[in-house]
């Protein structure tokens, strides 16, 4: 169980020494000449400049936190947008349902559900003009759906089970061409979207492996597919299905760095295109890499590590730096509990969590399986915005939004947000039946582009195990005046389910309605008694989790194992190390948030997790304000009598892992009603 962090900054500084022991300085003349030097090649090199940066900024969602949020009944595993005219958003998730949204002037309204599939929905493709979209299942079947009228036109059934899909066909082309991978197998069948069902192709001269990754670039009329041992392959989606010709592309594969993923041991899992075509982005598992092509040369242009391995050397890095300058700084705490989300997920991809790589045969297999692909780690994308100058991928610190062309991250989505972000899609321009702006007539001096315009960019996101999909837009959630300060920003468009209400109403696992609650404790511990009193109105869950393992005497005789002066004292484990513990239910329970509670005083009492909705036995009580803490510890209760005993544990004498020198204990709990 990971504890509450410290607050930022609260480290020990190290150390530095006064020792002059490094090479001599230069003489004035080797000086003078080195500044020469740099002179003439600071001239030489420039750094790059993107032009009119900020106005392509500013079509761009930039609130550090999500502004609304929509349900679905199961995990979200896809979202889309459809290009203009349409601007419509669709929704999937594992449970085979599709939901049509229509973009408005302001946020999106719901316009048609379906229950589409039997299965678990693996792969989602619209078409270039956005007028079509396909969903594949692995119930063997795959749907078509004409996006402006949001209505299924065509049902096939395909007697196997499909991998990945992707429309085919050039804007204003007369034919609709649905490619469909099978799962486990080389071969690609090529339908007609409206016809019969029946394949008018079989592609089975572009991989050697299964292919499970299909894209096109209509730019170039190209097919890109990647198979299971990281080939990617450049086609045309007409006969014969080979190499483009006269498109000024790569005539051999020597010449590109698409052997990279070969050479890494690793799979792209999502491949993406810019919107004029001439760059295409991948992640890939198992080695983390978000990776920037060149389509016509095929050579590699950047390469983002988001490994753990990295990302956990950048934390130590900023806390041995005490006070980073990088915006991707947090705190302990919080970086643990993403970083036992991280390992969750890696663990749901097939992959060991250390060091985030998996090298050998293992990561061949890792992408084999759609379904169980179909919400994780491998759907995670990376995408362009309209311009092709920003590139934007979720990562286990928040949504990145990257200039390609200064390579530095301009902004970090959801960087206060306890989600773990996935699979994205951006809508770009305004809703509203008005005259579209050009990014060219905005920069210009005309006065016509002076006119307001009501843009309203945002990215939808799904998340790790969120029945949920989220829209970042440029307006904070306390700007809503309709959201309570920013507190009722999670839609609750679905009925809530019968498990859900007897959670709700205390059935089932809960006894919150055959019995009262207790309102207050004590905590008898070795050094003194601890008054405690309980707020379950507001954390129903865990005050009833914390009197039952009380009265069943769970607490008796368990450690306080880490006690941090001017921070916290942590306990509840029995196995007195951290690790241990469970709820009353014997699994873990859910958060329970409310802007009533805060951590803004000491003596609060509140659970210790290891990520969202992870609570069990643990809990601590803080000596000091920890207002970081909000949103991502319950609160649950406060300590107003034994003050002096809290700071008698406070003050222990604790080893350089937090943990007393001499035990201290709770000896037993009494509640109070």
């Amino acid at each position: 169980m990971l504890p509450p962090p410290l607050a930022p900054g609260a480290a020990d500084e190290d150390e530095s020494s006064d020792d002059d022991v490094g090479p001599a300085p230069p003489t004035a003349a080797e000086a003078a000449a080195a500044d020469a030097t740099s002179d003439q090649r600071q001239k030489k090199k420039r750094r790059r400049v993107l032009s009119h940066e900020g106005l392509y900024m500013s079509h761009l969602p930039c609130a550090t936190r999500y502004y609304k949020s929509f349900m679905h009944r199961d995990t979200l595993c896809r979202v889309d947008v459809t290009p203009h005219p349409t601007d419509f958003l669709i929704t999937a998730s594992v449970d085979g349902h599709v939901k049509f949204w229509k973009k408005q002037e302001e946020g999106i309204e719901f316009v048609k559900h379906y229950r589409a599939h039997l299965g678990v929905i693996v792969d989602t493709s619209v078409s270039a003009d956005g007028v079509l979209y396909a969903s594949i299942s692995s119930d063997g079947t795959a749907k078509v759906f004409d996006v402006a009228n949001f209505d299924m036109i065509n049902m096939l059934t395909l007697g196997y089970t499909p991998r990945a899909c992707c429309w085919m066909h050039r804007k204003g082309k007369a034919a609709s061409i649905l490619a469909i991978a099978e799962e486990g197998s080389h071969r690609i069948r090529l339908y007609d979207g409206r016809g019969d069902g029946e394949p008018f192709a079989v592609v089975e001269n572009v991989h050697k492996k299964p292919c499970h990754l299909l894209a096109y670039n209509e730019a170039y009329d190209c097919a890109v597919s990647a198979d299971v041992v990281g080939m990617i392959e450049y086609w045309r989606p007409d006969e014969p299905y080979d190499l483009p010709s006269n498109q000024g592309l790569w005539s051999f594969k020597s010449e590109t760095d698409l052997f990279d993923f070969k050479k890494a041991k690793s799979v792209p899992c999502t491949i993406t295109f810019a919107p004029d075509g001439s760059k295409f982005s991948t992640t890939s598992l198992p080695d983390r890499q978000v990776r920037l092509f060149s389509f016509k040369t095929g050579k590699l242009l950047r390469k983002y590590d988001e490994s753990l391995r990295a990302v956990q050397e950048m934390q130590q890095q900023q806390q041995q730096q005490q006070r980073g300058e990088g915006q991707q700084h947090m705190d302990e705490m919080d970086f643990g509990r993403r970083l036992a989300v991280e390992r969750d997920l890696y663990t749901g991809a097939g992959m060991s969590a250390a060091g985030g790589q998996d090298a050998g045969s293992g990561s061949v297999a890792l992408l084999v399986s759609g379904a169980q692909n179909a919400a994780g780690l491998a759907s995670a994308n990376a995408l362009f915005d309209e311009s092709g100058n920003f590139l934007i991928y979720a990562s286990m610190l928040g949504i990145k939004v990257i200039n390609i062309v200064t390579n530095k991250a301009s902004i970090l989505l959801g960087r206060d947000e306890a989600t773990r972000f996935l699979r994205l899609a951006l809508f770009q321009g305004a809703a509203a039946k008005k005259a579209m702006t050009s990014l060219a007539l905005a920069a210009s001096d005309n006065p016509l582009a002076q006119v307001k315009r009501l843009l309203d960019p945002t990215l939808f996101s799904t998340a790790h195990k969120r029945a949920r999909f989220y829209l970042f837009t440029r307006n904070e959630p306390e700007s809503d005046p309709k959201s309570k300060a920013g507190g009722e920003r999670d839609v609750f468009n679905e009925k809530p389910t019968h498990e859900e209400m007897a959670v709700a109403t205390g059935g089932g696992g809960g006894s919150s309605s055959s019995r009262q609650l207790a309102r207050g404790a004590v905590l008898h511990t070795s050094v003194g008694d601890i008054h405690l009193r309980l707020y379950p109105e507001h954390a129903p869950k865990a005050v009833e989790n914390f009197a039952g393992l009380a009265r069943r005497g769970y607490y008796d005789g368990v450690l306080f194992h880490r006690v941090i002066a001017k921070f916290m004292l942590q306990t509840g484990d029995p196995l007195g190390d951290g690790t241990g513990g469970q709820s009353i239910w014997g699994a873990e329970f859910a958060d329970e948030f409310t802007r009533a509670l805060r951590h803004d005083r000491p003596y609060t009492l509140s659970m210790a997790n290891a990520g969202p909705n992870t609570n069990g036995s643990q809990f601590f009580l803080t000596t000091v304000p920890t207002p970081w803490l909000d949103d991502k510890h319950t609160i649950f209760g406060r300590a107003t009598a034994g003050l002096d005993v809290v700071h008698r544990i406070e003050n222990t004498r604790v080893d350089k892992n937090d943990r007393p020198r001499q035990d201290i204990k709770i000896v037993n709990v009494s509640l109070q009603d």
